[in-house]
């Protein structure tokens, strides 16, 4: 998106785990059987290069207990496959990633920013809802401070926490975008069955709404422009300090 009233253009760029994958396809994608080239990044992070701003995240498509790691091509009959379990398969990917980083951004212009983890709300019981139900139906925010719910992996948290802290030891400064908290009370913010179906609801779906709930995304406007006022007051921030 070109924006020429203040000479800037916006680019939202598809790499769900960061590196390589066989889910690099927006719109035709493995929904279970993730494949991460753990070691190969350098399709995406060409887009990357000479930015004023990188703004990452990566967190929900690495949600799983473990994940199949590719060293090689998809096409190659010679290709080693692993499945390695979480975290350490986030780990591997960071840190490829970091390593880009500190080999390729102009720390002089491009200031990096790190989204931490979008919460879910699959299970009402978490905030005191009916056992068995989930995000369906809610309308007002989960009122208890400090509400954590079992969407958001605090292992995974502490492997961005250490990668980054790793990254500014060699000189790379990444602001960490802390949205998780500020978002886990919205559990009435997510589109539920209100969302693009990319394939029809079936019959044992329709009967039981909560089975296709979507309590992942969120709904537009809403949350995300919340995190968007941060990142834009942390841009200003930097940009008159």
């Amino acid at each position: 998106m070109n924006v020429e009233e203040y000479n800037a253009t916006i680019e939202y760029y598809w790499a769900p785990l960061l590196v390589e994958s066989n889910c690099d396809n927006a719109e035709n994608h493995p929904a279970d059987h993730r494949i991460a080239r753990v070691h190969a990044i350098a399709k995406h992070a060409k887009r990357w290069n000479d930015a004023d701003f990188l703004v990452f995240n990566s967190y929900l498509w690495w949600r799983l207990p473990k994940m199949e790691l590719l060293w090689g091509s998809f096409q190659s009959s010679n290709a080693i496959h692993k499945v390695v379990k979480m975290p350490r398969a986030y780990e591997m990917a960071l840190n490829t990633w970091s390593d880009w980083l500190e080999m390729h951004v102009n720390r002089s212009k491009t200031q990096l920013f790190f989204v931490s983890m979008s919460p879910t709300h699959e299970e009402a019981k978490e905030w005191g809802g009916v056992p068995g139900r989930s995000c369906l139906g809610e309308t007002e925010p989960v009122t208890q401070e400090g509400y954590w719910g079992t969407g958001s992996v605090v292992a995974m948290m502490r492997v961005v926490e250490r990668v980054i802290e790793k990254l500014k030891t060699r000189g790379v400064t990444i602001h960490v975008l802390n949205i998780t908290q500020l978002s886990e009370y919205r559990k009435e913010a997510h589109p539920t069955i209100y969302r693009k179906q990319w394939h029809p609801p079936t019959k044992e779906q329709l009967v039981n709404p909560v089975s296709y709930a979507d309590c992942f995304h969120w709904c537009l406007p809403g949350v995300p422009d919340v995190w968007n006022e941060l990142l834009y007051t942390y841009i200003f921030r930097y940009i008159h300090a």
